[in-house]
Order: structure tokens, then C-alpha cells, then sequence
């Protein structure tokens, strides 16, 4: 499917969504610049605050990447002084 650009879009909404969803690859740009694609929720995926935990501890911080909250408070601290 050729881009649909951001009117057309907004009129056209659910249409794309039926095309999308029957595997139509739909493109909606600007001023002929594609910027998003509208694409189908994979209903198999796991959308889960335990698969994101398995994610971490499967995917640890290098070593020194960690800091207390202590640290990370000082961080916060030293950035809002420079605000000013």
C-alpha cells in the first residue's frame, strides 16, 4: 500500500486498521515524509510484568553500572544546581 498521508489517514482510520491487520504493510506520512507504521498487536506475545523481570535477571548491568540510590540522589542533586 502506498503512504497515506496524516489527513486522509484520519479520515480513512478504520479501513487502514482492517488493512494492517490483514497484513497490509500501511504507512502514514507527512508532506510525502513516511513517519509511522500502523502494524497488528501480536495476540501470541507476552505482555507481562514477569517477562520483562525474566529480561532483567537474563540481561544484568556490567559490573559498575549499578549505583546506590544514594549515588543516583547525588546525581539528581548536582543536575538541578546547574539549572540555575
Amino acid at each position: 500500500m502506498e503512504p497515506v498521508n496524516i489527513l486522509d489517514a484520519r479520515n480513512r482510520l478504520s479501513q487502514l486498521i482492517a488493512a494492517a491487520t490483514s497484513g497490509e504493510d500501511v504507512v502514514i506520512a507527512k508532506r510525502g515524509k513516511p513517519l509511522v507504521r500502523i502494524v497488528p498487536i501480536d495476540d501470541k506475545a507476552e505482555h507481562s510484568g514477569a517477562e520483562l523481570i525474566n529480561w532483567l535477571h537474563a540481561h544484568p548491568l556490567p559490573a559498575g553500572a549499578s549505583r546506590t540510590p544514594e549515588e543516583l540522589d547525588e546525581q539528581i542533586a548536582r543536575e538541578r544546581e546547574s539549572w540555575d
